[in-house]
């Protein structure tokens, strides 16, 4: 009996280190690393993207330095883009200004021309007495005709200048006599009016003419 224990314990010892033994053969052992291919591992070094090395630091100072020239040729690109449109607006309103101006005086020798055609009509019916002898249609056409034609020149700007009972004033006016006046109100006021001007938008055609009264203070 004790022969066939001392068997079975042998056998049992022996199966636990195989079993044991196995244990530790299942075990793989990862595989080495292969060496770096190219040699020893290279060192990175900053660069500021044209090919510049140097430290963190030197590379962020390049980097900074580019990036405030940058902003600055926008800057100044910015500018020159303002300013040439500023200029180029500038120089459209000019042209329409110019063509507003061209077109207030292209008719002005046209206009010129006519004015004395108008003076005549004025002269024809300031001698009233003459003129109310005169057969009364033949009148009413005339004044119709001298309408129509004043109508016409006022719708391009030409305007009457009658300054009865104004200051007389020497940019606008023309003085054909100063007649003396007691009342020194009336002092270099007009008194009449001869003649009438015509301007067209605001420049001075024809200086109306006429009369100013003077008034002298008696000793």
């Amino acid at each position: 009996m004790t022969d066939e224990n001392n068997n079975q314990n042998n056998d049992a010892d022996t199966d636990e280190m195989h079993i044991e033994y196995n244990d530790q053969s299942s075990k793989k052992t990862p595989p080495p690393t292969p060496p770096f291919e190219g040699g020893e591992e290279e060192e990175f070094v900053p660069e500021d993207g044209e090919g510049n090395t140097g430290t963190p630091k030197d590379v962020a100072a390049s980097l900074r330095e580019k990036l405030k020239k940058a902003v600055a040729e926008k800057q100044e690109y910015l500018d020159g883009w303002q300013r040439a449109k500023a200029e180029f607006v500038n120089a459209r309103k000019r042209d329409e200004e110019e063509k507003k101006d061209f077109v207030k005086y292209a008719k002005e020798d046209l206009i010129q021309e006519l004015l004395p055609v108008l003076e005549s009509f004025e002269m024809a019916r300031s001698n009233k007495a003459a003129w109310e002898s005169v057969d009364k249609n033949w009148r009413m056409g005339i004044e119709y005709i001298q309408s129509q034609l004043l109508k016409v020149l006022e719708s391009n700007n030409l305007k009457e200048i009658n300054p009865i009972g104004e200051k007389f004033d020497p940019m606008r006016d023309e003085a054909v006599s100063y007649d003396p006046v007691d009342d020194e109100k009336l002092d270099h006021v007009i008194t009449d009016v001869l003649q009438k001007g015509y301007s067209l938008s605001s420049k001075i055609l024809k200086a109306p003419r006429v009369k100013v009264g003077e008034y002298k203070k008696q000793a």
